[in-house]
């Protein structure tokens, strides 16, 4: 009989929120047991930002070089080659994960174990038919593309975010299914790289869930590189032939037939928790399969935790990370932690990029905030107009009366960067008025959400470039 392997905590999954779970744990000097049945790393390393960022950086490349803007500049960018292109996404992604995950382990003293885990009767969990018991269990087991039920879809073969970022060659066409994060990103990236790509959205417009004035303007930009979107639009059904796959469309125009070599489904993510026996330990899970936990992130075992994208909140590496820092101080430290997401970022890497911060226009109203808004067009930005690439806008929206920040959101070539700015003035509680009078570097494109500010009082196409 295998002799049982006792340790303070025993975290399932080995992604973002697994290792910042660990690693405060170990700070705490808790032994700590991690098991993985996959990759050692989770989604972001292998399958998700650092690989996709990694392509995305390269396509624009290629995009800047074919698209030359600057007078006197000759550039080309004729030629793809996907296989040495994905290789060197693979030597970044082998390199980040030794040292950021595999020796990790190892310089801060705790065990990776590979083997499938499910909870038995304790709680215990059972690996390979290795027993561990633990004061405390974390599940970290994070979320993988999930595929609708779409008519001939499975028989016809398709793409998902992770197999697209292996493949050898460029498809001549795609058809992206979903026009989120993801689909947006994939689908410019695959459009750089010279494929003729077609977004179908089944809401009626791309990015539903940012401003409606930055879905208009993305939605231009897209058309101006030859990206079509084809929003409120669902799929009834999806066919191949000799010349690829057909795909039929519904929309409120009628029915429409789409071809392309392949499809990429971007219909978003579901929780990994098939297999782990949740039921057996009395851990409850909602209708997607995410494991229920309360505000801090105990389920409905009390001696079981879960962290990251496996409880069904934000899908964002940072807020993994997050949850494994309050996850470790709850269960080995004895604290009462919760998390505030009132000022979480989200960035969506599309070129310009999408950033967001606090409550959209609709989100005000819904919970009964009287708001007042602006949006000002890169056109008044000079970073944009020295970059000559105005496309984009930014609108802040405020409390009427008080003028207190509720959200700032942008469409803007390094607006990943700038919303930190407006992270930390929601965070502090600015008004729009101490926006608009805070010192702002000039020709950055964070000077942009200080223009903003500044319009809600005064025209800014009046004021000189440079006018504080």
């Amino acid at each position: 009989m295998t002799e049982t392997r006792h340790y303070d905590l025993a975290i399932l999954g080995s992604g973002s929120a697994a290792f910042a779970t660990a690693i405060e744990a170990r700070r705490k000097e808790a032994s700590v047991v991690m098991i993985e049945r996959g990759t050692v790393g989770g989604t972001c390393v292998n399958f998700g930002c650092i690989p996709s960022k990694a392509l995305l950086a390269a396509a624009e490349a290629r995009h800047i070089a074919l698209d030359q803007r600057f007078p006197g500049i000759t550039t080309g960018g004729e030629g793809v080659n996907m296989a040495e292109l994905i290789a060197g996404k693979d030597a970044i992604v082998n390199l980040l994960r030794r040292e950021k995950y595999e020796e990790l382990a190892t310089l801060y003293g705790f065990d990776i174990l590979n083997g499938h885990a499910r909870f038995v009767s304790g709680p215990a969990v059972d690996v390979n038919g290795e027993r561990i018991e633990a004061t405390h269990y974390v599940v970290a087991t994070g979320a993988s593309p999930w595929v609708p039920p779409i008519p001939g879809l499975s028989e016809s073969g398709y793409l998902t975010s992770t197999t697209a970022m292996e493949l050898s060659s460029v498809p001549r066409s795609l058809i992206v299914i979903g026009g989120n994060a993801i689909g947006l990103e994939q689908g410019q990236l695959f459009a750089r790289l010279g494929s003729t790509v077609t977004i179908v959205e089944v809401l009626q417009r791309i990015a539903p869930f940012e401003e409606p004035e930055i879905s208009e303007a993305l939605t231009a930009i897209f058309a101006s590189e030859n990206i079509t979107v084809r929003s409120g639009s669902s799929i009834e059904k999806v066919a191949r032939d000799e010349e690829g796959v057909v795909v039929l469309l519904n929309s409120t125009s009628g029915h429409e037939e789409l071809r392309a070599e392949t499809v990429l489904v971007a219909t978003g993510r579901r929780p990994n928790t098939a297999g782990l026996d949740l039921d057996m330990v009395g851990v409850e899970v909602g209708p997607r399969g995410e494991i229920l936990v309360s505000e801090e992130l105990r389920t409905t075992n009390p001696r079981i935790f879960a962290a990251g994208d496996v409880t069904g909140h934000k899908q964002f590496v940072y807020v993994a990370g997050k949850h494994g820092n309050v996850v470790a101080d709850n269960a080995i430290g004895g604290e009462h932690r919760r998390i505030d997401y009132r000022t979480l970022p989200r960035v969506t890497f599309t070129s310009p990029a999408v950033a967001s911060v606090g409550m959209t226009d609709e989100e005000a109203n819904q919970v009964g905030l009287a708001c007042e808004c602006r949006v000002l067009p890169l056109t008044q930005v000079p970073r944009a107009i020295v970059n000559r690439d105005t496309r984009g806008v930014v609108k802040i929206v405020a409390e009427r009366g008080s003028g207190r920040l509720l959200g700032i959101h942008m469409l803007a070539d390094g607006a990943g960067d700038a919303i930190l700015a407006a992270v930390y003035a929601l965070e502090a509680g600015f008004s729009v008025e101490r926006l608009a009078d805070i010192w702002t570097p000039y020709l950055t494109m964070a000077e942009a959400i200080k223009l903003t500010a500044q319009s809600f009082t005064r025209d800014v196409t009046t004021l000189s470039c440079c006018a504080s």
